[in-house]
């Protein structure tokens, strides 16, 4: 009796109302996503093949001709990035003349299986284009263009048949996954909101309690501890998140100085002893003024590196910390990554590196100039210090529709595996590499300018294949200028 009694007072309990309604709403809205999701994301992927598939029409065109024997594909066999298009183009591909005879097929046409004579001859007769979506012999789904193309040479123009298509597979298989992995997922994510649910309610009934004690436990050693919200949205909330956000600030100006005051003294201790070593050696020691001028030349040389180390640290602060502004202005990039380049060239030929820049006639962006010449003199710098002698270098500049991609590349002895997610890290230096060719501050610079202009920045490299170093900055133009490339420097590197 006293155990129905307890449970009929549990079930009226106002915590378990919430938590079973917020279960049931949440778990109803997460089977008709998943049921709405596989439709709609199926549409969107057949009109993104579809638009593929049309652009890829609309290129045959430029890659046609029709000499007298029959139509066939002209390109530069030796450019490699119209043959890649080519070859692409002519994967799935028919063709047929206006009697329905085949003179140009794919093999992987041939498992779809040729279109019929009524069908071609339709096809030429209404003169419209149409896609259509059929399974290969293999069982694999096929999105096909067909429709006709004219030879306007000849009196009279000679009419063809022609069919391109593309394969659904990876489209089907993804849709696939997402429905078996989907729905294998929402038993657990109902138990997930079952009991979130649950958490809810608990901290909704109790909010002042909770705020009270948590504001218990913030220390001066403890800065990252938050209020959690109530959800409600009302005053209180308003009050917590403001305070959560004070406290974040907080905590990131801590552990700034709690940073800077440990890279300071990791990185000063070794030059401050050396410095002092190297004037006690010659106060105890030299016997002559040449002496006496070695102990303070080496001195001043490392005074010199200690300058730059906390020159860099503090620049290297002041942008993390945001005290550093971007001051953005639309320049030609293409202009500067060459005259950089040039610049580059005396150390370069020093060295034997061949030093080369691709990139286009103009290439606008709209961008902190200083700090993207930064990044690149960061990023050429790197790749001369660790190139051997007699390798190259490039740097290449590319307009993507509303970014532009820059890659610096070299046939230098490249990087570990390990060693790469640690690159960006301050201070890190791949331990193979002689310690005195940098601060292993110059990639943490580039990484925060990258970050600071909502870019992307990765790194391809393996021992002995070379590092490549690719940035990708949205140019920031409502239209980005698109001219053809051209390459300045020594010849191409085949």
């Amino acid at each position: 009796m006293e155990v129905t009694r307890r449970a009929v007072r549990f079930s009226r309990s106002l915590r378990f109302r919430l938590a079973v309604s917020y279960a049931l709403a949440f778990s109803l809205l997460l089977v008709l996503l998943g049921l709405a999701f596989r439709p709609t994301l199926r549409n969107i992927m057949d009109n993104r093949a579809a638009e593929t598939l049309n652009e890829e029409w609309g290129a045959v065109h430029g890659y046609l001709y029709f000499p007298k024997y029959g139509p066939d594909f002209f390109y530069d066999a030796f450019d490699p990035e119209e043959g890649l298009i080519v070859s692409r183009l002519k994967s799935i591909f028919f063709m047929a003349d206006a009697q329905g005879n085949p003179v140009l097929v794919s093999d992987s046409f041939k498992t779809i299986g040729l279109p019929s004579k009524q069908e071609i001859e339709s096809t030429l007769a209404s003169g419209q284009t149409s896609i259509q979506i059929r399974k290969g012999k293999d069982g694999i789904p096929y999105m096909i263009r067909i429709g006709r193309i004219v030879d306007e040479k000849p009196k009279p123009q000679r009419v063809y048949f022609m069919a391109i298509g593309r394969s659904l597979a990876d489209d089907r298989r993804i849709l696939d996954r997402f429905a078996r992995d989907y729905f294998l997922l929402l038993p657990v994510l109902i138990a997930l909101c079952c009991g979130f649910g649950w958490f809810i309610a608990g901290r909704a009934l109790e909010p002042l309690n909770s705020v009270s004690r948590t504001a218990l436990r913030i220390t001066s050693s403890k800065l990252g501890v938050q209020i959690p919200l109530r959800g409600a949205d009302d005053e209180l909330d308003h009050l917590i998140r403001a305070f959560n956000r004070m406290m974040e600030r907080l905590n990131r100006s801590f552990e700034q100085i709690r940073q800077f005051s440990t890279d300071v003294s990791h990185e000063l201790r070794t030059p401050l002893t050396v410095v002092r070593g190297q004037l006690e050696v010659a106060l105890f020691t030299a016997k002559t003024t040449e002496q006496y001028r070695e102990a303070m030349v080496n001195a001043l040389e490392d005074v010199e590196r200690l300058s730059s180390i906390v020159r860099a640290l503090l620049l290297l602060s002041q942008s993390e910390s945001g005290q550093l502004v971007l001051h953005k202005a639309t320049f030609d990039l293409a202009e500067t990554t060459r005259d950089l380049v040039d610049q580059f060239q005396i150390p370069a030929q020093e060295r034997e590196i061949r030093l080369e820049a691709e990139a286009p006639e103009t290439c606008l962006v709209n961008a902190d100039r200083m700090q993207i010449e930064r990044l690149l003199s960061n990023l050429l710098s790197n790749a001369i210090k660790y190139t051997q002698q007699g390798g190259w270098v490039r740097a290449t500049l590319r307009q993507l529709e509303n970014k532009v991609e820059l890659v610096v590349a070299d046939d230098g002895a490249g990087i570990a595996p390990e060693h790469l997610p640690h690159i960006f890290d301050r201070f890190y230096r791949v331990p193979s590499f002689e310690p005195e060719k940098g601060l292993g501050l110059g990639l943490s610079f580039v990484a925060w300018i990258v970050k600071a202009h909502d870019g992307k920045i990765s790194v391809d490299s393996a021992p002995g294949n070379g590092s490549r170093f690719t940035v990708i900055l949205p140019s920031g133009l409502p239209t980005p200028a698109s001219q053809p490339s051209t390459l300045t420097g020594a010849e191409k590197i085949h």
